[in-house]
């Protein structure tokens, strides 16, 4: 068995135009103030990190590098979230999600696209740049608005939309794969990769592809009353990548799973920070480190109610007290007895 590495905190919902969340430099200040020993790096403002200049230059990724160890941190996974996000997007989210887009490449379906799988193939050349060995994305829905079968869906409906987001992702993953680098996808509602099917779907329809991979999150099972446990016995081996984020569903008489378009925090499902929640992480870093899952233990923090700073700091020391040190031997090894095949033949009276 292999520990699991941490903590490490995902830097996306803390980027903002103040200081010390302004500049590289300034954030990882703050991380490693934290006690964090890794980030997740974004790749969508420049500011922080400049993708398509790291995938160019060796150079200024051995700059990055040494800006994040100069702080006594290590870069976990870039992510491209919001350029995966762009990669298949149906019709009726166009104007939504335009706005991931530069503006040049907006109110232009097919532009935007080709600009997004430009991006993650850049996100490829430069995790090899950095040494990196995971990536961490989404894979954009075609289907989504067709979750809910009302009207029937027509026969085929499903199969062509998997088979499409396939063509679209396979030319993205066979650059990682010639970078030597896996794909994690966050399984997450508003993706056509958001459960475990899914996610089978899409690893059929891609021919088994080596390099598709998930990031585990729990809180996206829990809000979907799916079993955040026994997903990990069934798909630990493709388990490359661990978001660590709380959540809490509280069935109501007025609202369900769908949440009736309420607010967040009048939801029954919702996001919380570390250890305000109901997910059981005892349980989750127990069995992935029985199963020898040996990445990073990645803070994504979101709630509804916390500050942000506040959750970032608890989520240190909530991260660090669930990281278990594994056994190299058995417990019972102390009352071992010596065997070879003749003994064990005497014992069964053969």
């Amino acid at each position: 068995m292999h520990k699991i590495k941490g903590p490490a905190i995902f830097l996306a919902q803390f980027l903002s135009d103040q200081p010390p969340f302004n500049s590289l430099a300034g954030i990882c200040r703050w991380a490693a103030e934290l006690g964090y020993q890794g980030i997740q790096l974004p790749t969508s403002d420049s500011k922080i990190f400049d993708l398509e200049r790291a995938a160019n230059s060796q150079d200024y990724c051995d700059q990055i590098l040494q800006t994040v160890h100069e702080f006594g941190l290590n870069i976990t996974e870039l992510s491209s979230h919001l350029q995966g996000q762009l990669v298949a997007v149906h019709p009726a989210y166009d104007k939504m999600f335009d706005g991931f887009a530069p503006q040049a490449y907006r109110n232009n379906p097919s532009a935007r696209a080709e600009w997004a799988t430009q991006q993650l193939k850049a996100a490829a050349k430069a995790s090899a740049r950095l040494g990196l060995k995971t990536h961490a994305t989404f894979s954009g829905a075609l289907l989504w608005p067709t979750l809910y079968p009302w009207p029937q869906r027509p026969p085929g409906l499903v199969e062509l939309g998997f088979t499409e987001l396939a063509k679209r992702w396979l030319p993205i993953l066979d650059a990682f794969d010639q970078a030597g680098v896996d794909v994690c996808y966050e399984l997450h509602p508003g993706e056509d990769l958001h459960d475990g099917v899914t996610f089978e779907r899409f690893l059929a329809a891609t021919g088994h592809h080596p390099r598709v991979n998930i990031l585990y999150d729990p809180s996206h099972f829990l809000l979907q009353q799916l079993d955040y446990l026994a997903f990990i016995d069934i798909y630990h081996s493709r388990i490359k990548a661990f978001h660590v984020k709380d959540a809490e569903f509280n069935a109501t008489g007025r609202a369900g799973v769908y949440g009736g378009y309420l607010p967040w925090q009048e939801r029954p499902g919702r996001f919380r920070s570390l250890g305000d929640g109901q997910i059981d992480f005892k349980g989750i870093f127990s069995k992935l480190t029985q199963y020898g899952f040996d990445g990073w233990a990645v803070l994504e923090w979101e709630c509804c109610i916390k500050h942000p700073e506040d959750g970032a700091r608890e989520g240190a020391k909530f991260i660090r007290e669930h990281l278990i040190n594994p056994t190299q031997t058995a417990f019972d090894d102390f009352a071992a007895v010596d065997s070879n095949e003749h003994f064990n033949k005497s014992l069964l009276g053969l």
